[in-house]
C-alpha cells in the first residue's frame, strides 16, 4: 500500500499526524510536477469563499476557487482536462493539464464551453524542495498513492480526505470518523 515515489499524477494524502498543521491538515494534494528541483501540487479539497469573477471581473463565470497551497497565494492557477481547448498546457499524466493560454481560456469561460468537471482553479500552490517532500515522507507526515478518480475535478472536497483514509483501514478508520477539531470530542 505505501508507495515512496511522488512522481507527477500521484495524491498526497495528509497523514492524520498533522492534525494541528492548518494548511495541510486532511489535505489531499494532486502532484502536478517532480523533477530535480522539488515538487508541485494543488490540494483539491479546501474551497475558498471565493467564485472565479470575484478575482477576475472580466470572468461571468461562478467556478469556485480553491486554496492550491502556502506558496504564491496571490497567484490563480488551474488544473484541467481540455488541453485541446486550451494552448500551452503542460500535461500532467494521461487525463489531466495544468496551465495554457489565459486568453483563450478566458473566452472559453466566458463563452460556456468550459464547465465544473472540466477545470478547477487555485490560489497558489503546495510546492517542496529537492528532498524536502522525501523527508516529509520518511516523517510519516504522507501517504502517497495512485490517483484512481477517473475525474478528481468532480470530486466533493468534504469527503475526499476521509474517504482515502477510510481506504487504508485499520487504525485510520478512527481518524477518518474523528471531528475535524478533536479538542470539540
Amino acid at each position: 500500500m505505501l508507495d515512496r515515489n511522488p512522481t507527477k499524477g500521484k495524491l498526497l494524502i495528509a497523514e492524520p499526524s498533522i492534525l494541528n498543521d492548518k494548511e495541510f491538515n486532511r489535505s489531499v494534494i494532486y502532484l502536478t510536477e517532480h523533477n530535480k528541483d522539488g515538487c508541485i501540487g494543488f490540494i483539491l479539497n479546501k474551497p475558498t469563499e471565493f467564485v472565479l469573477k470575484d478575482l477576475i471581473p472580466e470572468i461571468e463565470c461562478d467556478l469556485p476557487v480553491y486554496n492550491g497551497g502556502p506558496v504564491e497565494q496571490e497567484n490563480l492557477y488551474f488544473i484541467h482536462k481540455v488541453p485541446n481547448l486550451i494552448p500551452d498546457s503542460i500535461q500532467i499524466d494521461d487525463e489531466f493539464y495544468w496551465g495554457g493560454d489565459f486568453e483563450t481560456l478566458t473566452d472559453l469561460l466566458n463563452d460556456h464551453l468550459i464547465n465544473e468537471s472540466d477545470i478547477r482553479f487555485f490560489l497558489g500552490y503546495s510546492g517542496w524542495s529537492v528532498n524536502q517532500l522525501t523527508e516529509e515522507l520518511n516523517e510519516s507526515t504522507w501517504v502517497i498513492v495512485k490517483n484512481k478518480y477517473p475525474n478528481l475535478l468532480n470530486l466533493k472536497s468534504d469527503e475526499i480526505w476521509k474517504n482515502q483514509i477510510m481506504a487504508f483501514g485499520g487504525e485510520y478508520q478512527i481518524w477518518a470518523n474523528a471531528p475535524k477539531n478533536p479538542s470539540l470530542n
